[in-house]
């Protein structure tokens, strides 16, 4: 099973789950894509008041679904084609929504999860959340756009941090750091994410539109404004030595051997 990215409509809310059992919700490529759509379909439903998005299974979602990473990485057209089509694909439509979104977040919230929750406009998140993008340990660099993404969420130092160091911070730490807005105890997620929904609900879906709208129009340099030279370079070390062992280490269960 390649995992489901599922939308349920109901009273003007959107809930969007993230579901790949077995894989504590990890992307898979037809996740991506299935997330571009949702959002895409959410953003031409003028009933819609507010989106909630969660992982299933207690956990928001842990990043890529790596094993399906050596049939597409190690070649420059392709791994370009997977980060700026699939991967932006779905992150862009989010950014483009100008539906509220909430983001429920708990148990791992990692790479592609990090990325996802970027996106949202209210974060609240569970006392044993974790956050991070701990790809250095594949060997691989974070894609451009998605780097500027995560870094006018989480803060250019904290992800320095998260890149450079691979370090994952649990959730009081992010909330001090500014990327929630709240934490609560696990067993209390659920009423407060509710609770934030129908609060949104209750005010002007027009205002909170043309909000979104302003907010982009203010916001920093950022996704299709990223350097194009910067972009059309980025893919190259699709083919390094250092790539395939972080890869391949990850999908044999065992510590990568980097040479450089």
């Amino acid at each position: 099973m390649s995992g489901t990215v599922s939308l349920k409509k109901c009273g003007g809310v959107a809930r969007v789950g993230l579901s790949h059992p077995g894989k504590l919700n990890a992307m898979s490529r037809a996740m991506w894509h299935e997330l571009r759509l949702v959002f895409e379909s959410i953003q031409q439903d003028a009933q819609m008041r507010c989106v909630l998005i969660q992982g299933d299974d207690g956990h928001f979602c842990a990043g890529g679904d790596i094993s399906e990473y050596a049939g597409f990485r190690f070649a420059e057209p392709s791994l370009r084609d997977f980060h700026e089509r699939e991967v932006w694909g779905g992150l862009q439509a989010m950014l483009d929504c100008d539906v509220p979104i909430v983001a429920r977040l708990e148990g791992n919230c990692i790479g592609a999860g990090l990325e996802i929750a970027s996106c949202c406009d209210i974060r609240l998140a569970g006392a044993s959340a974790r956050f991070g993008a701990p790809i250095a340990k594949l060997g691989l660099p974070m894609a451009p756009r998605e780097a500027a993404l995560v870094m006018r969420a989480v803060g250019e130092l904290t992800t320095r941090e998260m890149l450079l160091t691979a370090a994952v911070l649990d959730a009081l730490e992010m909330k001090q750091r500014g990327f929630l807005n709240s934490v609560v105890a696990d067993g209390a997620l659920g009423a407060a994410a509710h609770l934030c929904v129908d609060g949104i609900c209750g005010l002007s879906a027009t205002a909170a539109r043309l909000n979104k709208q302003c907010f982009r129009a203010l916001a920093p340099v950022l996704r299709a404004h990223v350097a194009t030279d910067l972009i059309a370079n980025a893919y190259r070390y699709a083919d390094t030595a250092d790539h395939r062992e972080g890869v391949t280490a990850f999908i044999e269960k065992r510590q990568p051997r980097f040479a450089g």
